[in-house]
């Protein structure tokens, strides 16, 4: 099984998921990059598999489906997800037969209400909650909210993939730096990624392991982070998830 990532738009990432002759994407936004794809690795397109309702998630399913047979489009139930076929919650488990594999979905609410990720395949497919070195807006939930379905993420095995759908990364890290100006492992990875971007490289996948090093959205209990927030906010922040509050509207503002 291969996973490959497709540019789309200015910033975004269609993940194929392939076996060199059946295709999975996840998140088409845009259908022409999709089909570029297939054309030029002659794969069929047998799935889709959505993370949440936003247009630059699913734009481009409608027309993949007018393109192409037999495709299965899999989204949250708790969302409009167009042409949607099988409606998921939380813990349903999606087996899909060419290209063989299987996906656990977890709900995790925050980005959107209904937002899910699967977790299988290689790896963890979250759409906009867990960025690398960062996470989704809070559009429809709460800091509560989001914070539990980071860390529901971040509980993963350490060596788990994270293919998430923007390239973010180099932005995220530079406000991880402002936050955690000590922390080595974000020096390390800031320059790494510096350097793939500049090869015109993907900064993605990441580790879940990586981002309990880096992420300062999984890291809202740290002591040094709750200073920061503090001192950001001018005000007290006696829980984890106060922190992840402010460090989140700290970095609305960066």
């Amino acid at each position: 099984m291969q996973v490959a990532a497709i540019p789309a738009f200015n910033d975004n990432y269609i993940w194929a998921i392939h076996d060199n002759h059946h295709l999975i994407v996840v998140d088409p936004g845009d259908a022409a990059p999709v089909i570029a794809f297939i054309e030029q690795h002659q794969l069929q397109l047998t799935t889709i598999l959505v993370t949440h309702h936003h247009h630059d998630h699913t734009g481009g399913i409608q027309t993949l489906c007018d393109n192409y047979s037999g495709i299965t489009v899999y989204g949250p139930a708790e969302e409009n997800i167009p042409n949607r076929h099988v409606a998921l919650t939380d813990n349903a488990q999606v087996k899909i037969i060419a290209p063989a594999c299987e996906f656990n979905v977890m709900h995790i609410p925050g980005h959107t209400l209904g937002h899910i990720a699967y977790y299988g395949a290689s790896g963890l497919f979250c759409g906009d909650t867990l960025f690398h070195a960062g996470c989704g807006r809070l559009f429809e939930g709460s800091p509560t909210q989001m914070k539990a379905s980071l860390e529901r993420l971040g509980a993963l095995p350490a060596e788990t993939l994270v293919f998430c759908t923007h390239e973010y990364t180099l932005a995220n890290l530079t406000f991880a730096l402002a936050v955690e100006p000590d922390n080595a492992d974000i020096n390390r990875t800031l320059a790494r990624c510096q350097q793939l971007r500049t090869e015109g490289t993907p900064t993605l996948p990441t580790t879940i392991a990586e981002q309990r090093q880096i992420n300062p959205f999984l890291r809202s209990a740290e002591p040094t982070l709750q200073h920061q927030a503090e001192q950001w906010a001018q005000q007290p922040c006696k829980t984890p998830v106060e922190v992840f509050t402010q460090l989140r509207a700290w970095k609305d503002q960066f």
